[in-house]
């Protein structure tokens, strides 16, 4: 029988006000803290330090972001695009990733189809090329890729048609036959991953390299 003495008693009380929970606790959060440390160590130190050795030996090109270099300079990287303007060059797709091919600000549009803001741009960029190159290629049909930016912003590559309508403009603006420059895109065409991965394409940047390395 339970008496009024008795409710006091230690060994009558609930497991929380049991004089070893101050013990328990301790014990809990030493092992906590001592998990943090360990799993702090393994993950966030040696892990990376193993991944990034293992990437350094076996594909230090692409794990330090396949960069190009030229006399020793890094001019760019063969997986981010970046803006050409001048005529004697291959231009890629439009970008809207900060102010056009910003790896900070990756991202599209994201406008619909219908959208006033993107129909006056494409109809303008389409103007642009059709001013361009419409005397050196006329009735040909602007490449939907080379008015349309891509999901990303940061597309390095261009469709081999789009290569092919630029070559009368690149011709004309580095005085050239057109068959040199429209070889030298077939020579550029990567075929698809694997055989059956993605689509065939062509690198604007290590196209345009190319292109300076005719005139050397």
């Amino acid at each position: 029988m339970v008496t009024a003495s008795s409710i006091h008693d230690p060994e009558l009380l609930g497991p929380r006000n049991r004089p070893d929970q101050g013990a328990s606790m301790r014990s809990t959060l030493v092992i906590a803290v001592r998990f943090t440390i360990v799993t702090t160590i393994l993950l966030g130190i040696i892990y990376p330090l193993i991944v990034t050795g293992l990437a350094q030996l076996t594909m230090r090109d692409k794990a330090n972001g396949q960069l190009i270099t030229r006399d020793g300079q890094v001019i760019g990287s063969a997986i981010i695009g970046q803006s050409f303007s001048s005529p004697s060059y291959f231009h890629g797709r439009p970008s809207d990733a900060g102010n056009g091919y910003d790896a900070t600000s990756s991202g599209g549009s994201n406008l619909a189809q219908s959208n006033k803001a993107l129909v006056a741009r494409i109809d303008t960029d389409v103007a642009n090329w059709q001013k361009q190159i419409g005397n050196q290629n006329p009735g040909q049909p602007v490449p939907i890729g080379l008015v349309t930016t891509s999901a990303s912003g940061l597309d390095p590559d261009i469709a081999p048609a789009d290569a092919l309508y630029e070559v009368p403009m690149v011709a004309a603006a580095r005085h050239l036959p057109e068959a040199t420059i429209r070889s030298l895109v077939q020579s550029h065409i990567q075929g698809r991953q694997l055989g059956f991965l993605g689509e065939p394409r062509v690198n604007v940047l290590e196209l345009n390299l190319a292109l300076d390395d005719l005139g050397r």
